[in-house]
């Protein structure tokens, strides 16, 4: 049809299964497998639906200045949005205009080709190393910015702050996004680098650590002047990109801070221990410092183990792609769903 010449056509993400059965065991998008911060149940309790009538605050002035009281820094040093994908996406469509191929690692976050594919910018993928790890010399070529998660995705590997700067030093003409959406599991944040580098952003989301992927929250923090671009993009798109029951919502998890340390103290801990229980089965991996683990089986192929635990209706996440077709990305649960997992797989191996 002549319409369709005019399309504008792009490969979609493909997000995790999201099965609506009540028994499976479901470790395949690394959600939180436990409740919100306690005072979010109660505010969402008390909540006035007479308000849901009116426009929410476009600002986002809540939340942003709980997040800004938070990281300590300025109420203007802070960009909210519909869940971290809503942030980056934003950040492709502001910074990434230089027309020279911005840089990110070929196993990553599998969301950055798509926007790049979406926004018309090209690209160029940096190898890994033979530990998971990124190749800092690879993003010392001409490019039109840099992103990479820390710890990445889906391996989990963490890069040293050195790493990170090192790759800022060589870059300070073009803008560096660090996309530290499982950073709270073991990791030091790049956000003490925005003191010494303006050309820096760090993106931070509620969906893992903080236990509401179903409210959609993201945010980064950089320096005002890129937060004041992200917001004239914002504006130009969608004023009120953030519902109300969010930003309040969102700003009480923020308030909560011993529930947060608990909450990924809890999760950090069963994934050691799994970890020891998965080297003891014939599994490896890099040692992740995410709530999963990126696991390979040395007798068994990883796409015949994915079937064999969907059918017994645990679900974790697998890629039939080059150089992770042997691996499963298992998210992190619950102890009692990760001794369910590790039922099966003794009984699987054995």
């Amino acid at each position: 049809m002549k319409w369709e010449d005019n399309v504008r056509k792009v490969t979609p993400y493909v997000a995790g299964e999201q099965p609506d059965q009540p028994d499976v065991i479901k470790l395949n998008t690394n959600e939180c497998p436990y409740p919100p911060a306690p005072g979010v149940a109660r505010l969402a309790a008390q909540m006035n639906c007479d308000r849901l009538r009116l426009y929410p605050d476009p600002d986002v002035t809540p939340l942003t200045e709980a997040l800004a009281a938070y990281y300590l820094v300025s109420p203007e040093q802070v960009f909210v949005g519909v869940g971290s994908d809503d942030v980056l996406s934003m950040a492709f469509l502001t910074f990434f205009n230089s027309g020279r191929p911005i840089l990110f690692p070929d196993v990553t976050y599998s969301f950055y080709d798509v926007w790049a594919n979406l926004y018309r910018i090209p690209y160029k993928t940096c190898e890994l190393d033979q530990n998971w790890h990124i190749r800092p010399e690879d993003y010392k070529q001409p490019n039109g910015g840099i992103i990479f998660p820390n710890p990445n995705a889906p391996t989990g590997v963490l890069e040293s702050l050195e790493t990170i700067e090192e790759i800022l030093k060589a870059n300070r003409d073009v803008i560096v996004i660090v996309d530290e959406a499982y950073i709270d599991f073991g990791g030091v944040s790049a956000l003490p680098l925005l003191e010494k580098y303006d050309n820096l952003l760090v993106v931070q989301t509620f969906s893992k650590s903080r236990a509401m992927a179903g409210l959609r929250i993201g945010f980064c923090i950089g320096s005002p002047k890129m937060i004041g671009y992200l917001n004239d993009v914002k504006f130009s798109f969608n004023s009120y990109t953030m519902n109300l029951p969010a930003q309040l919502l969102g700003a009480e998890a923020v308030k909560d801070q011993q529930y947060f340390k608990e909450t990924t103290a809890r999760i950090i801990n069963t994934r050691e221990q799994v970890k020891k229980e998965f080297k003891q089965l014939g599994f490896t991996f890099p040692d992740s410092m995410g709530n999963f683990i990126f696991a390979s089986h040395r007798d068994i192929s990883a796409g015949q183990l994915f079937e064999a635990l969907r059918q017994a209706n645990i679900y974790v996440r697998y890629w039939n792609r080059p150089k992770i077709s042997e691996y499963l990305r298992i998210t992190v649960g619950t102890d009692q769903q990760m001794d369910k997992l590790l039922d099966f797989l003794r009984n699987y191996v054995n």
